[in-house]
C-alpha cells in the first residue's frame, strides 16, 4: 500500500521565518533519489538548493515558483512505496497511510552549510507541539493546511460560482529580477570546480556545450580535455530571452521587495543609522604589487588559482589586522563591551543579480597564500552563481569591496553589520607618479577605510589604512612584518 510523506520547508537559516520558491527541479511523477536536489529556495540570506529526505515518487507539488512559503509549511508530498497500490489520484493517501506521512511532517534532513532541520513529532500524536529551530513552539492545536492536489501549473478552469476572478498584477513574479536575470546571464547552469573552469578558459573550451562525467553531472577535467581534442557534443541552444515585464497602463515594472534584497536593505539602514562612520582615504603606487602578482601567476605553485591584486589587498589586510587587532572587533551594545576576535573571517562583498552580498572566508589568517587564492577564487565563483550558503555569509570580522572590477576608482562604503571596519579597493591605473625624484608612468590605485568611530579613532584607521597601503607598494614588507 503506497506511503505518502511531507516534506516541510526546514529552516535555511538561523531564525528566518519564510522562503521563496525560485525553481522546482522536480515536478509530479517524477523518480527521485535520496539527496537529489528537488527545490531551489531564495530566503533573506542566499539562494539554496534542497535535497530530498526522500527517495521515492513525487506525487504532489503544494507550491507554485514564485510563491512564499512560511517555514514549517508543505511544500512536496513524496509516495516513498510506489510499488504500493494506487490511490485516487495518486496524491489522497487512506487512513493509515496518512499517520505515516504525519508522523513524518518535518524530516530529518541531512545537514547541508547553513540550512537546519528539525526533529519529527512522533507518530498518532497529531495534537503534538512542533518545534523548528530558529521559530520556537507554535501555541494551541497542531493544525494542517489543506493538502492541494493539483499540480504546479494546472489547466485553466472557470472560476466558482460567485467566486471573483483571481487578479494578474502586472509586476515581476517572485523569482524576481535577481533569479531570472541571473538565469539569463549565465544561460546554461553548470557545475565544474575552480581549477577545471581554468583550465577551460585557457584551452578554450565553452562548459556549457560539455556533458559532465562526474557526481552529479560535475564537469570534470578529462571531460574538458576531452572536449578541446574535438569530442565536445552540440552546443546547447540558448533560451530566447523574454522582455521584462511592464504594465502597459504606466510603463512601469514593480519588483517586490524580498529575500536578499530585501535584507541587504535592512543591514545597511541598521548599519549606517547605528554606527557612527567615518571613511578616509589613501592613494598608493603599487607597481611593485602588481610585478609581483605576474610573478605568482607563472608559479607552479599557483597553477590552478587565479592569481589578481586582489590577493595581495587581502593578505596586507590580514598582516595589517595583527598590527592593529582593535581593528578586527565589534560593539556589543547589550553587555556594553567591545569584542575583539583573535581571528579574521574575512568577507568579500559581491555584487550579485539578487542584490548584494557579503560571503566570509572562515579564519583566513590560518591559510597559506596559494590557499587564500583557491578560497577567493571558489568565493567570487559560488557568489556568481547564486549558490553562496546562508552560513557563509555570517559571523564575518571584517569586509574587502573591490569596486575597481568596474572601473571605480573609490567610494564610501556602508559597514557590514557587526564589523568596525570595511576596506575599498579601487581600479589601478597607469598615471604620472613622482618616482625617485622623476614623473613616471606608474600603476597608481586609490583605497578608503570606513570604520565605526566607537571603537576606531582616526589615529588607529589612519594607522591601518597606511599600513596596508605600505605593504602594496613595497611587497618585501610582508617579510619583514610577518
Amino acid at each position: 500500500m503506497p506511503t505518502f510523506k511531507d516534506f516541510k520547508l526546514p529552516d535555511l537559516g538561523e531564525g528566518l521565518t519564510e522562503g521563496e520558491i525560485l525553481k522546482w527541479l522536480v515536478q509530479p511523477g517524477d523518480d527521485v533519489k535520496l539527496n537529489q536536489p528537488i527545490v531551489e529556495v531564495e530566503t533573506a540570506k542566499a539562494a539554496v538548493e534542497i535535497p530530498s529526505p526522500y527517495a521515492g515518487i513525487v506525487s504532489a507539488l503544494h507550491h507554485s515558483e514564485g510563491d512564499t512559503v512560511d517555514v514549517g509549511s508543505p511544500i512536496i508530498t513524496f509516495d516513498v512505496d510506489p510499488s504500493g497500490t494506487a490511490t485516487d489520484a495518486g496524491i489522497a493517501a487512506p487512513a493509515q497511510t496518512k499517520v505515516a506521512a504525519q508522523a513524518d511532517m518535518v524530516p530529518q534532513v541531512p545537514h547541508e552549510p547553513g540550512m537546519i532541520g528539525s526533529p519529527a513529532p512522533k507518530a498518532g500524536s497529531e495534537e503534538k507541539i512542533e518545534v523548528l529551530v530558529g521559530s520556537g513552539p507554535k501555541s494551541g492545536k497542531l493544525t494542517r493546511r489543506p493538502r492541494k492536489v493539483a499540480a504546479v501549473e494546472p489547466a485553466a478552469s472557470e472560476p466558482a460560482a460567485g467566486a471573483a476572478p483571481k487578479p494578474q498584477p502586472a509586476r515581476v513574479s517572485a523569482a524576481g529580477v535577481g533569479a531570472r536575470a541571473a538565469a539569463l546571464a549565465t544561460e546554461v547552469h553548470v557545475l565544474a570546480k575552480p581549477p577545471v573552469r581554468k583550465l577551460a578558459r585557457d584551452l578554450g573550451v565553452d562548459l556549457r556545450v560539455i556533458s559532465g562525467t562526474g557526481p552529479s553531472g560535475t564537469i570534470t577535467r578529462a571531460d574538458v580535455e576531452s572536449a578541446a581534442d574535438g569530442g565536445a557534443p552540440e552546443p546547447v541552444a540558448a533560451a530566447p530571452r523574454r522582455a521584462v515585464d511592464f504594465d502597459p497602463a504606466t510603463r512601469e515594472q514593480r519588483i517586490p521587495i524580498k529575500g536578499v534584497r530585501k535584507m541587504m536593505a535592512s543591514a545597511m539602514v541598521d548599519s549606517a543609522f547605528t554606527a557612527p562612520h567615518v571613511t578616509i582615504f589613501t592613494t598608493v603606487d603599487v607597481t611593485p604589487m602588481m610585478e609581483l602578482v605576474e610573478r605568482l601567476r607563472g608559479t607552479k605553485d599557483f597553477a590552478d588559482v587565479r592569481v589578481s591584486p586582489l590577493l595581495i589587498v587581502a593578505k596586507a589586510l590580514l598582516l595589517a589586522v595583527r598590527r592593529n587587532p582593535l581593528i578586527n572587533s565589534t560593539w556589543d551594545d547589550a553587555a556594553q563591551e567591545i569584542v575583539v576576535k583573535d581571528y579574521v573571517n574575512l568577507g568579500i562583498a559581491a555584487a550579485t543579480p539578487r542584490g548584494l552580498i557579503v560571503p566570509n572566508i572562515k579564519d583566513v589568517d590560518a591559510l597559506t597564500l596559494p590557499e587564500l587564492a583557491g578560497e577567493l577564487q571558489q568565493l567570487v565563483a559560488t557568489a556568481r552563481d547564486g549558490r553562496t550558503a546562508p552560513a557563509d555569509m555570517q559571523g564575518g570580522t571584517i569586509t574587502i569591496t573591490n569596486v575597481g572590477v568596474f572601473g571605480v576608482d573609490n567610494g564610501t562604503p556602508i559597514l557590514n553589520p557587526g564589523e568596525s571596519a570595511i576596506l575599498c579597493f579601487g581600479a589601478v591605473r597607469d598615471m604620472p607618479w613622482v618616482h625617485e625624484g622623476q614623473i613616471a608612468v606608474r600603476k597608481v590605485t586609490q583605497l578608503s577605510l570606513s570604520f565605526d568611530h566607537r571603537i576606531v579613532d582616526g589615529q588607529l584607521g589612519s594607522q591601518f589604512i597606511a599600513d596596508v597601503a605600505a605593504l602594496m607598494a613595497d611587497p618585501t614588507l610582508f617579510l619583514a612584518w610577518s
